[in-house]
């Protein structure tokens, strides 16, 4: 999980107005898909999700261009979707759950949001550093516990 949340934080780039985003031609590979447009209905319902939550789809989701090389050294030009990090969460979470990497993305997504929640809360943050280590801990161990058994039922 580390190593695929390092990746996934390897993808980022900045805009020109300095906003963080993540091509999603970059992401598929990393969420195991092979075929464009297989993830492409991953990324429609990520769209649909979006928008039934009250979000504007622009702000999360940019149609964009990439510049690709051809096995003869010319270049061509194909579709990409420039996504926000709350899209990259709303893509993981319409993925194939059976696969244990998208497993794995809903964990960390997971994650990162109680993190937030806790960081948040003020009691949390009254807990000594030991304490709170102790806290995620115990956190982190009972969702590798869902992840194991997430990969168990996937057959890895």
């Amino acid at each position: 999980m580390n190593d695929q949340h390092q990746s996934f934080e390897a993808l980022k780039q900045l805009s020109d107005e300095g906003f963080e985003y993540w091509s999603a031609r970059d992401l598929a590979p990393l969420l195991e898909y092979k075929d464009w447009r297989n993830f492409q209905k991953v990324i429609s319902k990520a769209m649909q999700a979006c928008e039934a939550s009250g979000h504007d789809l622009a702000d999360h989701f940019v149609e964009a261009t990439k510049m690709v090389m051809l096995g003869s050294g010319s270049q061509r030009e194909l579709d990409d979707v420039q996504l926000s990090r709350y899209a990259c969460y709303l893509v993981v979470q319409n993925a194939d759950p059976s696969k244990p990497v998208i497993a794995a993305g809903q964990t960390y997504f997971a994650l990162q949001t109680r993190r937030q929640e806790l960081a948040d809360n003020a009691s949390f943050q009254q807990l000594k550093e030991d304490q709170k280590r102790l806290f995620l801990r115990a956190e982190m161990r009972e969702h590798n516990k869902q992840l194991v058994e997430a990969a168990q039922q996937a057959g890895v």
